[in-house]
Formats: structure tokens, C-alpha cells, sequence
């Protein structure tokens, strides 16, 4: 007997409105409105989120709570979590796209009884990101495991 799980959909949604030069606000409700514009590089500012930055941004982000979420099923508590991310924009065939994220969490732990599970953990995290299943870029993700001193 074949079951099939019903998943859910939902929907998110954001607003963006321009100001003035390359730069507009990025807003949804209920939340912090985000000053967004070009990066330097397309003629726009330094001192705004840019798209590139945003995209990388999710992606780093998805990855770090995916890796909570399957700790916390996995009974593993970190005691820190931090991750760098890069994005590579290239222009591929006349077009410019993100091309490769390379997200390198640190996560430390109590002892070294946890670095097994964590490295297991860390390996399915991203498969199961949402975020870095929606992109075409390749997602690298280079963890490292610290043991936190005694």
C-alpha cells in the first residue's frame, strides 16, 4: 500500500517600493522595513542591501536553521552557531547569476561526545533547505566544529 503525506503549501509575501536613485524599501507586514538598492558594483550604494547580498543572506540563514531544526529533532544543543557566506555572481552566457554560495558555519558544542551526531546532522542540512533547493547556484557548505573549552 503506497500512502503519500500531504504537504502543505504557504505563501510569503514582501513589497518593495522605490525612493530615489537605485535604492527603494523592502517591507512585509508586520516586520522591519529593509532600505534596499544596487551594489556599488551596478552604480548603486554601499550602505544598502543589495539583492546579491539578500539572496546569499537567505541562503546562510536557511542553511543555519535547518541545521537547528534537525539538532533539536536529533536531541543535539550547540552552544554557538555562526556562518560566513559568499556568493559568486558570474556572467554566464551574456547573463549574470549567482553561481556558487559557499556558507561556512562554525558550530560549537559542549564536548566531543556531540561531534559525531552534529557531523551527521551538518550532512543533511543541505538537501534540506528550501532555500538552496529553489536556486540554481551551487551550495557549498563547508562546516567547522569547535569543542567548546571546559
Amino acid at each position: 500500500m503506497d500512502t503519500k503525506r500531504a504537504y502543505k503549501s504557504f505563501r510569503y509575501k514582501a513589497k518593495t517600493q522605490w525612493s530615489s536613485a537605485r535604492r527603494g524599501t523592502l517591507s512585509a507586514s508586520e516586520k522591519s522595513d529593509v532600505v534596499v538598492g544596487s551594489p556599488p558594483e551596478f552604480k548603486g550604494q554601499p550602505d544598502v542591501w543589495a539583492p546579491e547580498e539578500l539572496l546569499v543572506g537567505s541562503v546562510n540563514t536557511c542553511l543555519m536553521l535547518t541545521f537547528l531544526t534537525l539538532a533539536q529533532a536529533k536531541n543535539l544543543v550547540p552552544i554557538g552557531y555562526e556562518s560566513e557566506a559568499e556568493g559568486l555572481l558570474e556572467n554566464v552566457e551574456g547573463k549574470y547569476r549567482m553561481t556558487e554560495i559557499m556558507v561556512r558555519p562554525r558550530v560549537t558544542l559542549s564536548g566531543t561526545a556531540q561531534l559525531e551526531r552534529a557531523r551527521e546532522i551538518m550532512e543533511g542540512v543541505e538537501p534540506q533547505c528550501f532555500i538552496s533547493n529553489s536556486i540554481k547556484a551551487k551550495v557549498i557548505l563547508a562546516a567547522e566544529f569547535i569543542i567548546a573549552p571546559v
